[in-house]
């Protein structure tokens, strides 16, 4: 009996990914649904949540749809039900990315109070920033390999450098911190902290002494906001 068990498990999981796919084709028109109803709101949110895990875990190329599903709790069908692919996931999962990662980092400049210490905040702030990437490594590094071939990923990940950097020049100019070209300071202090969090999590060259480098972003930094 087991061969047949398994021909059959093996035959309604494919009957159950056709019939999706043939649903997607002829009644949503490549469109994905939105659910209205709160059982399927909640089904597609364990189904991005699922997705937000192993790509997490095992990163986007390491992930196949049927995984998802398995994690989520819900048929391979279903899922096909909500989002036309994988890609489709993914784009959901870098909203919960953004939240998850760069909230906190807005978080903290909305908290800060007067007198602004830049010798303090500079050295948090790239702690931090570290620590979030040690934290999501693998979606991290499948979200910004797909920044240079999707529009859509690549377009998000702008409008959240603009919106963090515009976000922080009104927190600290209403703490009575006027600087000259803040937007420009900023944005290149964005990219300064961004770069070395790469070098320190990613890459690891085995003749850079990270400490020393660490210690040359803080300095960097900190002089350019005290000009």
């Amino acid at each position: 009996m087991k061969p047949f068990s398994h021909f059959f498990k093996i035959f309604f999981v494919w009957l159950d990914f056709f019939s999706a796919i043939l649903y997607n084709e002829f009644t949503m028109k490549n469109e994905v649904r939105q659910p209205r109803q709160e059982r399927s709101i909640e089904k597609k949110n364990r189904i991005i949540e699922a997705g937000y895990e192993l790509f997490s875990e095992v990163g986007y190329y390491g992930t196949n749809t049927a995984e998802i599903a398995k994690r989520a709790g819900v048929s391979t069908g279903i899922v096909y039900g909500y989002f036309q692919d994988k890609r489709d996931i993914l784009i959901c999962v870098l909203e919960i990315y953004i939240s998850k990662v760069f909230a906190p980092i807005l978080s903290f400049f909305e908290k800060l109070k007067a007198p602004v210490d830049f010798a303090d905040i500079i050295p948090k702030v790239t702690d931090k920033v570290i620590a979030t990437h040690k934290k999501n490594r693998k979606i991290h590094e499948a979200l910004h390999a797909l920044a240079s071939t999707d529009e859509v990923v690549n377009s998000t990940f702008i409008a959240l450098e603009d919106d963090i950097t515009l976000k922080i020049a009104k927190v600290l100019d209403n703490l009575g911190v006027h600087i000259e070209n803040a937007n420009e300071k900023i944005h290149f202090a964005m990219n300064v902290i961004q770069t070395f969090s790469h070098e320190y999590v990613f890459d690891k060259h085995d003749y850079i002494d990270y400490l020393v480098m660490r210690d040359m972003v803080y300095k960097t930094l900190i002089s350019l906001f005290q000009n």
